[in-house]
């Protein structure tokens, strides 16, 4: 039974080296030069104004985990909407309650004031 898991064990080593090897090699290989303008953060060619680690409020990171979640549940609504009439009543129910635990977190990120952009 073991010696099933030997070629598996092998390119597992064998990708742990490459990764661990080629980490190594850029590290050792890389000229470093430090000069003002490679220092510079790059902003779509334009001189930075301001701190370029300004903290963002936490709402964007709320719209931005909503948008997630929501866009997440299109993945899983289309698959099962195009195959619905052939998979019966079952997963109806089933996507039905998740649609409604989803609404119920709307709802309550809603009222939360978490889709509020100031």
């Amino acid at each position: 039974m073991a010696r099933s898991y030997i070629p598996l064990l092998i390119i597992l080593g064998v990708t742990v080296l490459n990764a661990v090897g080629m980490a190594v090699l850029s590290h050792v290989l890389n000229p470093r030069r430090p000069t003002p303008e490679k220092s510079m953060p790059y902003e779509s060619g334009m001189i930075p104004l301001g701190d370029t680690r300004t903290r963002f409020s936490i709402k964007f990171y709320m719209v931005a985990i909503s948008f997630i979640v929501f866009d997440l549940e299109t993945i899983f609504l289309v698959p099962w909407a195009v195959q619905m009439r052939e998979l019966g009543w079952g997963p109806f129910v089933a996507v039905f309650l998740f649609v409604v635990v989803l609404a119920v977190g709307l709802y309550y990120e809603w009222k939360k004031g978490g889709l509020e952009w100031e």
